[in-house]
């Protein structure tokens, strides 16, 4: 959800969408639908390893490209985004409507989801009115069959008049009926699809203006949309589409004088009707979900009443006022037990292997005659910091990300977005913005990357601001390490876990409870308006692919954050190195530093070797607590992790008190979000402005919050 190579990747970069063809033959196909049908199962399982990502042209919105063979044809299918109509609201929506009514394709596959037909062929209509060669994928049929729901697909493509087929997207065997319906639909002339029938007053206006159209879209040298399509778009006057088209087409259709004409006489025509534009665009909608509505009814029957009653059920307890918050927060004190628990002995493990083979490296380096001077600057420099990252972050995110995948997989965080939404209204924000905060828990650039699917630009300017305010995984080692120190001193074993994972959930309903706060006051200041609406759909309950999960999790989450905090975390480790080891008089840098800031940082309950670790630590939080322990020692270099109590030692015999390891953790959970996130906010926002923004406030709020109770301990002490 939101962060693979396939999104912020070295792909995300490519200026515009090249279609990729196996052989100059191979015919391209636009994989559409709603989302949570299936779609992109769908895609991995007709294209398996054949893929190429990038982006749309001009948009921060990547694609998939694949390629899949059938018995007559090859294939390029283009996975577009999921959206739900082609009345585009958002970035993602606006490339899926562009795409599917001016792109070059040669058809359009339209997925449904068994369980839902009804609600899918809003979608399927307005792609029919859009598009040539359109074919509609029924699939889920597993689960509609365990449901007792049965569709009628012969009626269905009479009724619509495009073929259908039927598909259980993760069964690769059942994909044939697919392919041979594709290759049929390739090999015979266009069918004529049944127009969606409106009331009587909008089909004369929108007949009026389709016959002044056909001349000019026969000029057209690019692929244009059907000209019943475009009638319809020019009434409703959408300025985001008329854009587009002139852009296309080099010229302004409206102004036209036939379209012109055209486009007064219907709009006459609509007002002595009694409908305005906008009932004109409610007559549209109302005729469209009408039809989706007869069709369903024709086709799909339901063989045993309450058949949805268990999904119903669990949305009574998971939706409730009463206990979709204690649950919300029950499950994540149970992720993060989950990933405290289980880090512990692998992190441990992986930390002695690197740090055996520093030993290793090292003696190679010395035997091949390498300077000393270099040779402490790539092992004690580089390598220590590179191997502290690896040891602290990979052993949780390998656990964070598969369980939090796994409950995206089951449907739930959809629900956690409802949950939210009201709370996010009231801070004049969007409801999404809590899937965007979720994202945040395992890396805040994927929650600034999963940004993108917030319509408003107000709203998902706030969104990412704001991410910061939830612990990423890098962050966690230093709270659970500073809680089990200071917290936990009488605690051991199960006990322990417990109690360290209840003040870790404290400390991130805290951020939490700061991100709605922000958000309030970033709505009501430089980011002033109104919260606006947004459709959630609730998909089924499913039991999540374990297997599948587990891979795509550690293939395009786990080891691409790792990759990214690596590349990082090497050119800090130079720097941290050479602030150690290069000195004035006989001084270190890094203690200088530490000295210059410590009047300051004393005032916020830290002290001046804590500041400057978290300003060194910008590239990857995982460092911070490394270099806090380097500095205390004199070292020269990170050592390797050693036990609670030793680490304990250390930061007591340096004048912590409980009171500095809870200004360490407030400012740990508050403050400038690391280079990899700022970077994504820049990419994602355009602007540095922003960008400042994004590390100012965090980091203003975490020092007032941190000068609070270091005041409050003081007076109260």
């Amino acid at each position: 959800m939101g962060l693979t190579h396939t999104s912020t990747g070295i792909h995300a970069a490519d200026p515009c969408l090249q279609i990729r063809k196996m052989t100059p033959a191979s015919r391209v196909i636009a994989l559409a639908g709603n989302p949570n049908v299936g779609k992109s199962t769908l895609f991995n399982s007709l294209t398996g390893g054949h893929q190429h990502t990038g982006n749309w042209p001009g948009k921060t919105v990547s694609n998939a490209q694949g390629f899949f063979s059938s018995d007559r044809h090859s294939y390029t299918l283009v996975d577009i985004p999921g959206t739900y109509s082609l009345l585009a609201h958002s970035a993602e929506e606006e490339v899926a409507r562009n795409f599917l009514c001016f792109g070059d394709h040669d058809g359009v596959v339209v997925v449904c989801d068994a369980t839902c037909l009804e609600r899918n062929l809003n979608l399927v209509l307005q792609v029919i009115e859009a598009a040539d060669h359109v074919l509609v994928c029924v699939n889920l049929m597993d689960e509609a069959k365990r449901r007792h729901i049965s569709i009628d697909l012969a009626k269905l493509s009479s009724l619509l008049g495009v073929p259908t087929a039927q598909s259980q997207a993760r069964c690769k065997k059942t994909l044939g009926q697919l392919k041979s319906r594709l290759d049929d639909m390739m090999d015979q002339a266009s069918p004529a699809p049944c127009p969606v029938t409106y009331c009587p007053p909008a089909e004369d206006a929108i007949s009026l203006v389709q016959k002044t159209l056909l001349p000019f879209l026969g000029e057209a040298h690019i692929k244009m949309p059907g000209s019943r399509w475009l009638a319809i778009r020019l009434l409703e006057g959408d300025p985001v589409l008329l854009k587009e088209l002139s852009a296309r087409l080099g010229r302004d259709l409206s102004q036209e004088p036939e379209v012109a004409e055209g486009l007064q006489n219907a709009e006459a025509a609509l007002k002595k009707a009694g409908l305005s534009r906008q009932k004109f665009k409610d007559s549209i909608v109302e005729g469209l979900v009408e039809q989706a509505e007869w069709i369903a009814g024709e086709c799909v029957s339901f063989n045993q009443a309450g058949y949805d009653r268990r999904d119903r059920k669990l949305d009574q307890i998971f939706t409730s006022r009463l206990t979709g918050y204690p649950i919300m927060a029950g499950l994540l004190a149970l992720v993060f037990w989950l990933t405290i628990t289980g880090a512990n002995y692998p992190s441990a493990l992986l930390s002695d292997l690197l740090f055996r083979l520093q030993g290793f490296l090292s003696h190679m380096l010395l035997y091949a005659g390498t300077p000393g001077w270099l040779h402490d600057l790539l092992i004690l420099g580089v390598y220590q910091v590179l191997a502290w990252v690896v040891a602290v972050m990979l052993p949780p995110m390998a656990i964070f990300f598969p369980l939090f995948t796994l409950l995206e997989d089951s449907g739930y965080l959809p629900r956690v977005a409802y949950n939210l939404d009201c709370p996010f209204k009231k801070c004049c924000a969007c409801g999404k913005q809590g899937l965007t905060m979720c994202m945040g828990f395992g890396c805040n650039a994927a929650g600034i990357v999963g940004c993108r699917i917030i319509d408003s630009p107000r709203e998902r300017l706030i969104a990412m601001i704001t991410n910061s305010f939830v612990p990423c995984n890098g962050r966690f080692p230093t709270l659970i390490t500073l809680i089990s120190i200071f917290f936990l001193t009488t605690a051991s074993g199960l006990k322990a876990s417990i109690l360290s994972t209840l003040i870790l959930t404290l400390f991130v309903l805290l951020g939490i409870g700061m991100t709605f706060l922000v958000s309030k006051a970033l709505s009501v200041t430089v980011l002033k308006g109104v919260p606006s609406s947004f459709t959630l759909e609730l998909p089924s309950y499913r039991r999540p692919q374990i297997g599948r999960v587990i891979l795509r999790s550690v293939l395009d989450r786990t080891l691409f954050v790792l990759g990214r905090a690596a590349a990082v975390a090497a050119p800090a480790g130079l720097v941290i190195w050479l602030m150690a080891n290069v000195t004035v008089g006989d001084v270190s840098l890094l203690a200088l530093c530490a000295s210059f800031l410590d009047p300051f940082a004393r005032l916020l309950g830290l002290d001046g070797v804590i500041l400057m670790a978290f300003i060194l630590g910008l590239p990857a939080n995982e460092i911070v607590l490394p270099i806090i322990l380097m500095a205390y020692t004199a070292n020269g270099s990170l050592a390797e992790p050693g036990s609670l109590s030793a680490i304990g030692q250390l930061l007591t015999a340096n004048g912590w008190t409980w009171v500095t390891a809870v200004c360490t953790m407030l400012f740990s959970l508050m403050h400038w979000p690391c280079s990899t996130t700022l970077l994504t906010i820049k990419k994602e926002s355009g602007s540095w402005k922003w960008t400042w923004l994004s590390l100012i406030i965090p980091t203003i709020c975490g020092m007032v919050l941190c000068f609070c109770v270091n005041l409050t301990a003081a007076l109260l002490l």
